[in-house]
């Protein structure tokens, strides 16, 4: 199947805000339009995305918004408002010949990964990052996370990503807006499976997302493509706020190697993992965690994947700063140097 990397966002195009997932807050809803403005580009919020909802629109009508926003021509993007933990109940009132016969550059993680994997299934690239909260932290929106955002909006390609400089996992006080301490990013780490040819640089389609996303996908299997098309392809992974136990993304990943999926793979890019989240029934050791995270992915990929190569600690995700990873993008992974690039191919 082919993939259509949608067109870029046209002068004479608006971005649409959607809440396929929660409703809007005004405040930081004001913020991230100002600071998308900044960037020259118009936002027009959808009614599912109206800061005055306390609840949530039912998933029929949150459903009905993203399509009108793939349908009208003079919206030439489409990002989500915010995650949360039910968008699986809008895919199935979503309409998938009007969004393919409409492709549209669509922004959004986390809980959004549900539309973004719909998406990969009819052969459209979609693009991470949301209104809340990758635009609307700190005094200014990151120069890193810009850098990425313009290549997504009016760009073919994100093209090449070079590591943040700094990152955080600290929460933003929206009421004090105190600085966040920020660490020095080392880079990405990698490793060539026991198979794979030690310096040979690993391409393919990027598929995956949020670990808690991925897993009911798995558990529903309603809406996971057909096996082949993930023959070659590389997986992407970030573990969001849920800080799953590395034993329970090592199960995971096992089921995937005993169903016949993991060893479809050419390359795994994992992104780096928070540690400081809401209370978790386990007190995860943040210095430790992304060794124990590498240690089980690599345990499986020995098992099911010989022949793949990982990279570790990109900076997509759950932690900030961030750049709008493009599923369905050809990634290509270089495990000499943990280079990575993307294309629209």
């Amino acid at each position: 199947m082919e993939f259509t990397t949608p067109p870029a966002l046209d002068d004479d195009q608006a971005l649409a805000v959607v809440a396929p997932s929660r409703p809007a807050d005004a405040t930081r809803l004001r913020v991230g339009r100002e600071r998308l403005a900044a960037l020259g580009v118009e936002t027009r919020v959808l009614p599912t995305a109206d800061p005055d909802r306390d609840e949530p629109a039912s998933p029929a009508a949150r459903a009905a918004d993203i399509e009108e926003a793939f349908a009208d021509p003079s919206i030439g993007a489409v990002m989500a408002y915010t995650g949360g933990d039910d968008q699986i109940r809008v895919l199935r009132h979503l309409d998938g010949e009007i969004l393919a016969a409409n492709p549209t550059r669509f922004f959004g993680y986390s809980d959004s990964d549900n539309l973004r994997l719909f998406l990969w299934n009819r052969g459209i690239v979609s693009y991470g990052l949301g209104v809340h909260p990758d635009l609307v932290c700190d005094a200014e929106l990151s120069p890193y996370t810009e850098r990425y955002l313009r290549r997504a909006l009016f760009e073919e390609s994100i093209g090449a990503v070079e590591p943040a400089p700094e990152w955080t996992d600290e929460w933003f006080d929206f009421e004090t807006r105190e600085p966040r301490t920020w660490r020095e990013n080392s880079g990405p780490t990698t490793w060539v499976g026991p198979a794979a040819a030690p310096d040979e640089p690993v391409s393919g389609r990027v598929w995956g997302g949020s670990f808690a996303i991925l897993k009911w996908h798995l558990q529903t299997d309603r809406y996971l493509p057909d096996p082949e098309r993930l023959d070659g392809a590389v997986l992407a992974l970030e573990t969001s706020e849920d800080v799953p136990p590395p034993r329970e993304v090592g199960y995971t990943l096992r089921a995937m190697g005993e169903r016949g999926l993991l060893s479809r793979f050419d390359g795994v890019l994992v992104g780096r993992p928070r540690t400081n989240a809401p209370p978790l029934a386990w007190d995860p050791d943040p210095d430790e965690y992304p060794a124990e995270l590498r240690g089980v992915v690599t345990r499986e990929l020995s098992r099911y994947a010989p022949d793949a190569a990982a990279g570790f600690g990109y900076d997509f995700g759950h932690t900030d700063p961030s750049f709008p990873l493009p599923l369905g993008a050809v990634a290509t992974l270089d495990p000499a140097d943990g280079a990575l690039r993307f294309e629209s191919g």
